[in-house]
């Protein structure tokens, strides 16, 4: 029986998964990978991901026999990672956390660049995707760019050293360089950003997904593995989520809300982007914005309470958390969906001398549900709605999401990233796999009435404080 394996390149972890012809999981390694965060950079050691991929994948094929159909790879978007002919790095990854062109960003927002790009691209740009960072680079450090030989994205740098194929795909192109109708690069949008002189760093778009062999030197050699696509759409493919209007909510670092949509609407808020995918004329309309369970494990490690503490907590305090309201915008680069904001920062409000660590644990978990509810109605949420990563372990927080939005949730647990590779993998190889089966909900969560009333009038006081804090932030 054929065994299929997905690799996820996260931010902070990285992790094999193998699979069986249903979709069951068989078994999951994984491995860490540290963050450098320092005065607002966030940077990653390149062989240190590499190496926590091939580590996974030796493992697993260790531990699960095989044979082993196909290889499907993801992995995180956005930042700059610049590698030379062999795919080997030229200097640190800068991460999609990374805020040192924050400033770029807003002298681009005042200028009308921000918009002028989104009208072109679909994508509005925020400090840690590819064109500032690429921008700021080309400023203070032109010579790492001169030595360069290409600007890739996670899973593109671990794909070229498996396979020794350099490519990217149409959803990691998507921001901000790409033109979503043509599927091609947009010359336009390198001019208004400063760097088409640096049009040769950009990778080759492979449109479907690139199909490679692992090398020689793999325990796995000769498995095909494809490069893509990285891991918001590829979540969007494991939970199922292709019909039009239907969305997905990623709980994890990063809050992504992602909607199925079948054209390109130019016209709105320059905010969030439009991914392509591997189907011409569908993408995703995503507001992924910037801090997810990040914002919960900040307060967790201030109060000195542990993960399995948190559905304990949130019972112990009403809806509303008497009074305690949390801005959850906690990323040193500020906000970019479902607007874009650099100097944004969170905020605590309603703290007296009787608030419990209950009342800020809820309190937290209620903002970023309200944050999801802003991107989801961004993005043109209309159908079903499905739900994964790492929140998804909290029923309590599970219930306050359904709460919060006001629908009911399919939970999709187990390793979503790594199956919509494998299900990309097996579309491109034209291997038939039970779609439904890899993509069945694991449970559904129906909110209570009485308590989506009352969240639908507290996320209009949420939207009436952050448009206040936008308001502080753009006066910083």
């Amino acid at each position: 029986m054929a065994r299929y394996i997905g690799i996820d390149a996260g931010t902070s972890m990285v992790k094999a998964a193998a699979f069986d012809e249903r979709g069951q999981v068989l078994r999951v390694e994984s491995r860490p990978v540290a963050l450098s965060l320092q005065s607002g950079r966030a940077e990653q050691d390149m062989d240190e991901v590499y190496g926590a991929v091939t580590a996974v994948l030796s493992a697993l094929a260790a531990a699960v026999e095989g044979p082993f159909a196909l290889i499907g790879l993801t992995g995180q978007g956005d930042g700059v990672w610049l590698v030379d002919e062999s795919g080997r790095p030229v200097r640190a990854a800068v991460s999609w956390m990374d805020g040192r062109a924050g400033e770029l960003v807003d002298a681009w927002q005042s200028a009308g660049v921000v918009e002028r790009v989104f009208r072109r691209s679909g994508s509005a740009m925020f400090p840690g995707c590819p064109g500032p960072v690429l921008a700021w680079l080309d400023q203070h450090e032109p010579a790492v760019l001169d030595t360069a030989a290409a600007a890739v994205y996670c899973k593109d740098m671990v794909f070229q050293r498996l396979t020794g194929i350099r490519a990217t795909d149409v959803s990691d192109a998507s921001m901000p360089f790409l033109d979503p109708r043509t599927r091609t690069y947009d010359d336009e949008v390198l001019r208004e950003l400063g760097l088409a002189h640096r049009r040769g760093l950009l990778p080759p778009v492979s449109d479907p997904i690139a199909v490679g062999t692992l090398g020689a030197d793999s325990p796995l050699a000769g498995t095909p593995v494809t490069g893509g696509p990285y891991d918001l759409p590829a979540c969007a493919l494991g939970a199922g989520v292709t019909e039009a209007g239907d969305g997905l909510l990623i709980v994890g670092t990063c809050l992504a809300s992602l909607v199925s949509v079948r054209e390109v609407d130019l016209a709105g808020e320059p905010a969030g982007l439009h991914i392509s995918t591997d189907r011409p004329g569908h993408w995703l309309r995503a507001m992924p914005a910037m801090v997810g369970t990040a914002a919960l494990d900040w307060v967790l490690r201030t109060t000195g309470v542990s993960h399995s503490e948190v559905d304990g907590l949130l019972d112990a305090t009403p809806p509303g958390s008497r009074g305690v309201r949390v801005l959850p915008y906690f990323a040193p680069s500020g906000e970019r969906a479902p607007f874009v904001e650099p100097r944004l920062r969170a905020e605590l409000t309603g703290v007296s001398l009787e608030t419990t660590t209950a009342d800020l644990v809820r309190a937290t978990c209620e903002g970023i549900g309200f944050a999801a509810r802003h991107c989801l109605e961004a993005a043109g949420l209309t159908g079903s709605l499905a739900i994964c990563g790492g929140g998804t372990r909290s029923p309590a927080w599970m219930r306050l999401f359904a709460e919060v939005l006001g629908r009911p949730l399919r939970i999709v647990e187990g390793e979503v990233g790594a199956r919509g590779a494998v299900l990309a993998s097996a579309a491109r190889q034209g291997v038939a796999l039970d779609v439904a089966a890899w993509t069945a909900p694991t449970a559904v969560v129906e909110p209570d009435p009485a308590r989506a009333e009352f969240y639908t009038k507290a996320y209009d006081d949420h939207l009436q404080r952050l448009a206040a804090a936008r308001d502080r932030a753009r006066a910083t």
